[in-house]
């Protein structure tokens, strides 16, 4: 859990919260995982035959939204993922950590944003292939991106065992993937619950990936180099080296490219 959201995808958001930043709902989270515990207390409460009801009333269905039930946009992340009262404590605590942790590192707008975006995603995968949906999957994409955002942070696992957030995070990452392997009906429900997630994570990883190629690629050529004089830096623009003018300052620029400083003043 090491990639950052893109350079560019930072600017696109900076435009967005300048115009529409009014709109941040602060600790929007938190006040979520509150609800959601107040709907488990109320689920407790419920005769036992009562529940099931209760909780179709509340879930992401399909055919209710037909019916113009459009509640169930909002509701479906209020269903509890469990019905043990100590674990439902804790659950909403540590929602309720996520949340202000990713406010700390965004703001309200951004991580209102990650959190509504999350929201839609899940309801258009809903609507696109007619499955019911709960939050607990969107939950998990609240997980991954704290643990992109704070991946030493560590956790007391059982109140004793003190863990650090990025192994939680790869261990959800890989008993989801078991899951859609085992069930691959689920892949659809996964993929929307976690598209706010590749949105503003996946383009910086995969220039990430890109940056680390090339440096392996001069890194390589550097070591193999037989005949005249290595390098290590090469200009994408002009194509000189440090051989060729030691005096130039090489830097990589948002695209992953290296340029240097001759041609970054002449561009400029």
């Amino acid at each position: 859990m090491v990639a950052a959201p893109s350079l560019l995808f930072m600017r696109f958001l900076d435009k967005l919260e300048s115009r529409f930043g009014r709109f941040a709902i602060p600790g929007l989270v938190q006040i979520v995982a509150m609800l959601q515990l107040g709907v488990f207390f109320i689920f407790v409460m419920m005769p036992p035959e009562a529940r099931p009801a209760y909780f179709d009333f509340l879930a992401l269905d399909v055919d209710g939204l037909m019916r113009g039930e459009i509640w169930r946009l909002v509701t479906f992340i209020f269903i509890p993922g469990t019905m043990h009262t100590l674990l439902a404590v804790i659950s909403a605590m540590f929602l309720r950590w996520l949340g202000r942790g990713l406010e700390e590192a965004w703001g309200p707008f951004r991580s209102t944003l990650y959190f509504v975006g999350g929201m839609a995603s899940v309801a258009v995968g809903a609507l696109l292939f007619g499955y019911t949906a709960t939050g607990l999957l969107l939950f998990q994409s609240l997980l991954l991106a704290f643990a992109v955002i704070y991946p030493n942070e560590e956790i007391l696992l059982f109140f004793i065992l003190p863990v650090r957030i990025r192994w939680i995070a790869w261990l959800n990452v890989v008993l989801t993937v078991l899951a859609v392997l085992g069930a691959p009906d689920v892949f659809w429900p996964v993929l929307f619950s976690h598209l706010n997630f590749l949105v503003t994570f996946g383009p910086g990883f995969l220039q990430q990936r890109q940056h680390l190629a090339r440096v392996a690629e001069r890194r390589a050529k550097f070591s193999a180099a037989k005949d005249g004089p290595a390098f290590f830096h090469q200009c994408s623009t002009c194509g000189k080296t440090e051989v060729d003018d030691p005096s130039l300052d090489f830097r990589v620029n948002d695209a992953g490219d290296e340029v240097c400083s001759a041609c970054r003043q002449a561009a400029s």
